[in-house]
């Protein structure tokens, strides 16, 4: 157990970060699925740019690498181009 006070207080900070990035990132994947699953051309392109937004998000915060960020970008890109 942590012996300090700003030790105690940073494992309560990362406590919370902890829940906040896993929310938005489980939300972030779902908004991927979301869109993977749609057969709408027009659908699909009212969708991507929120899910490339929330890619980027997570990517600036450091909760995915930025590289998978662009990865998944592209290949969302591509699904969704294909499908118009």
């Amino acid at each position: 157990m942590a012996n300090h006070k700003s030790a105690i207080k940073r494992i309560r900070a990362n406590a919370a970060k902890r829940l906040r990035n896993r929310y938005q990132a489980k939300t972030t994947r779902n908004a991927i699925k979301k869109l993977r699953n749609t057969t709408d051309a027009t659908e699909a392109k009212v969708l991507l740019p929120r899910v490339v937004s929330m890619l980027d998000r997570l990517a600036k915060k450091n909760v995915i690498h930025k590289k998978k960020a662009s990865n998944n970008k592209s290949k969302l890109t591509k699904f969704v181009n294909k499908l118009a």
